[in-house]
């Protein structure tokens, strides 16, 4: 009887040492890709940011804002090339990133990113949009790894509010 309580007790921290030496510290992750989060803008009409159902979490769409609340705008094809569309999208994904860890708290609490709607505001000859989209979908795999691997549409817009550049939806699995 001791041994199998000793034996449950050994199996028991063996478990609890290797979740804690699984569990990635997001805060130094994104130091170490240089990113700092910020407190995200009130929305801007009748909407909230974030709605949680279940274990799912819907984020609103966000625009390249940036920490000092400017955002990235532009028509991509036009104003903007396929290279600053894509530096807009990881900005978004930036601002998303804060919403985000403000709505939940934690970003160990994501169990996967799901699913990514990507508007890109563009010309009507445009259709590099994945490669623009590209960059929220690359920095969501940086981030979360495999978590963050997701369903993704990217589509381009004639316009977008306040002529932003991008404009992306998520939904987010929790724990």
């Amino acid at each position: 009887m001791k041994k199998a309580i000793l034996s449950f007790f050994v199996l028991l921290t063996c478990t609890v040492l290797s979740f804690a030496q699984n569990k990635v510290d997001y805060d130094k992750k994104l130091k170490d890709l240089g990113i700092e989060l910020f407190e995200p803008a009130k929305p801007i009409a009748n909407y909230v940011k974030a709605v949680r159902t279940g274990n799912l979490l819907f984020i609103a769409g966000h625009g390249p804002t940036r920490a000092d609340g400017t955002n990235i705008i532009g028509k991509v094809g036009k104003d903007l090339t396929t290279e600053e569309g894509y530096a807009a999208a990881r900005q978004t994904a930036i601002a998303i990133l804060s919403t985000l860890k403000a709505e939940i708290g934690d970003l160990n609490k994501v169990k996967r990113i799901v699913k990514v709607l990507g508007m890109v505001n563009c010309t009507e000859n445009f259709t590099d949009q994945p490669k623009v989209i590209n960059g929220f979908s690359d920095l969501m795999v940086s981030v979360f790894g495999d978590k963050g691997k997701h369903a993704r549409s990217a589509v381009g817009m004639y316009a977008l509010p306040m002529n932003i550049s991008v404009e992306v939806e998520l939904i987010v699995e929790l724990e």
